[in-house]
């Protein structure tokens, strides 16, 4: 390697902090400035510039500048930093990069594959490998970015931000992950009118060539990286569920949408629960929005219904009441989708023109629980969650829909309507909320508690599979950090404690991994092993 090949790889780059020996043994003298600094003194530096930035999006790109240029110095930063980073680095303000990325790009920061050449896919990754040793893989086609929808190849920067929070949050490997972008074309006329943009400029293809086209690079990645997580995220809900029910069995992949948001939803009921005293078989949940993310909410909270309250598969989906664009989900509806189908109502048993609206279907069913995946801002109304607080004594009511400007109701605005009876989990985060002399603080549905330490325990036990298990493991794993006594107290964990959080999810999850036998390594000490693979940001 060049003097000039070392320091343009950020995964090696050490900029000022080389030292003099290493400055003579690889020629680095000249091409950098004399003084010597320590990566604090150059983090303090950079912190400083990165504070005089003018707002939010302003700060991210400055990040990710320092991210390209040395990928230590920024997981350093980010380590020091984490609770201020996580919503300038990942959501909300990764979506406005999203929507800007073709007008503001610069130089390559993921793989492109493009169905247009589903020949290039073996080649394109094994060069962007460059013979690194690959664990993860984060990838998306765009279609079902945040609460944005489609924003095609614009997309990739949801998978870089993914693993930069894997990183910060677990200790993976920063040398061991892969962002992909799949492009398979958009919908979007916002894109396709846009000059500057970057991607296929034709219609978003599905079917049987689509089905090839991922087939294709499952393949690939499976030849090129046998070891590696493949984490699904932001497809669309006609193949995301398809997907993730194709692959989950044949190798080690995990779809966040559907099954890292259905078990930090899980880990948020449970946390309710505790509060509220409520089991299992008291809740009436209705789950407003049903689409990937809703669904596979239902899944995961259904699946744990079985397993830890002993109920029959069926009687799980009873307590569920899917709501969507055409009201409560009947099984005379149309164009369901798969997920759908499954919790899908008798139609003889309820009226579809009285049951068209959230208000309705809380007047019929007094839920206990309230879910919402609409993106529909403003949906959860005081007239919605007043109705709830007369016939629950603690609802629970999670408005999770992300970003900001998309969010069912805000936190404060239910504490009041429900007069502090609520328990309450967000998709964004919230600030404390007082109310009657209580401070209530507000745990964020944020799927950052727990899809770093799944993916980072699969890849220490080297799992086969990530199974169902192993995802309820994790779910029970975060609530374990919070002392549900306090009045107030939230019901999921803080993100200032996302570190402690995800080892103690990876745990669980390389646990109940060997419990299962889908380990492929020997581990005799779980904690030993999540211990020290976990990788920090030092030179």
């Amino acid at each position: 390697m060049t003097p000039n090949e070392l320091i343009s790889d950020p995964l090696k780059n050490k900029g000022t902090a080389f030292t003099q020996e290493e400055r003579d043994k690889f020629g680095l003298n000249g091409l950098i400035p004399p003084v010597k600094q320590t990566i604090e003194e150059q983090a303090k530096r950079v912190y400083q510039h990165y504070q005089s930035k003018p707002d939010n999006l302003e700060k991210r790109l400055f990040l990710m500048d320092v991210y390209a240029i040395n990928r230590t110095l920024f997981y350093y930063l980010m380590g020091e930093h984490l609770v201020e980073f996580m919503p300038i680095v990942y959501d909300p303000t990764v979506a406005e990069s999203i929507e800007k990325y073709s007008d503001l790009y610069l130089s390559a920061d993921a793989v492109y594959l493009s169905i247009d050449d589903p020949d290039d896919i073996g080649r394109a990754l094994k060069h962007f490998a460059d013979g690194r040793m690959i664990r993860l893989i984060a990838v998306t086609d765009g279609e079902g970015i945040l609460g944005i929808g489609d924003w095609g190849l614009n997309g990739g920067e949801i998978a870089t931000g993914k693993l930069a929070v894997y990183t910060a949050a677990a200790g993976i490997n920063p040398e061991q992950v892969i962002p992909v972008v799949l492009d398979v074309g958009t919908n979007n006329p916002k894109l396709l009118d846009n000059p500057n943009y970057l991607g296929n400029r034709h219609k978003r293809i599905y079917g049987k060539l689509y089905d090839q086209f991922i087939d294709r690079f499952v393949q690939e990645v499976a030849r090129l990286f046998p070891d590696a997580l493949l984490h699904w995220e932001d497809f669309g809900r006609s193949n995301a569920a398809n997907i993730l029910e194709k692959y989950q069995d044949k190798l080690c992949t995990f779809n966040d949408d559907i099954q890292g948001t259905g078990v930090v939803i899980l880990a948020a009921l449970n946390g309710s629960m505790r509060i509220s005293q409520l089991s299992m078989q008291d809740q009436k949940i209705i789950v407003f929005g049903a689409g990937t993310a809703g669904c596979g909410i239902a899944d995961q909270i259904a699946e744990a219904m079985v397993r830890d309250g002993h109920m029959a598969p069926e009687e799980a989906k009873m307590h569920f009441y899917l709501i969507d664009r055409q009201g409560l989900i009947l099984d005379n509806m149309a164009d369901l989708t798969e997920g759908q189908r499954k919790y899908a109502r008798p139609s003889e048993k309820f009226d579809h023109l009285s049951m068209q609206t959230l208000i309705d279907v809380v007047k019929q069913v007094h839920p206990t629980v309230l879910i919402g995946t609409s993106t529909a801002p403003g949906a959860f109304t005081e007239e919605v969650v007043k109705e709830m607080s007369a016939h629950t004594e603690r609802p629970a009511i999670f408005p999770i829909s992300n970003p900001t400007k998309l969010v069912e109701a805000k936190a404060a605005d239910v504490i009041k309507w429900s007069d502090g009876k609520a328990l309450v989990c967000t998709g964004i985060p919230s600030d404390p909320v007082e109310w009657n002399g209580v401070t209530y603080k507000i745990g964020q549905g944020n799927n950052a508690l727990v899809y770093p330490g799944i993916g980072f325990g699969a890849i220490v036990a080297h799992a086969k599979v990530v199974n169902k298990n192993m995802l309820i493991a994790a779910a029970k794993a975060v609530g374990d950090i919070i002392d549900y006594t306090r009045p107030g107290a939230p019901i999921l964990p803080e993100v200032g404690l996302l570190k402690e959080i995800s080892r103690k999810v990876a745990i669980a999850v390389v646990t109940q991994a060997v419990k299962d036998h889908v380990n492929r390594v020997d581990i005799e000490d779980p904690e030993q092993a999540v211990d020290q693979c976990i990788w920090k940001a030092r030179y």
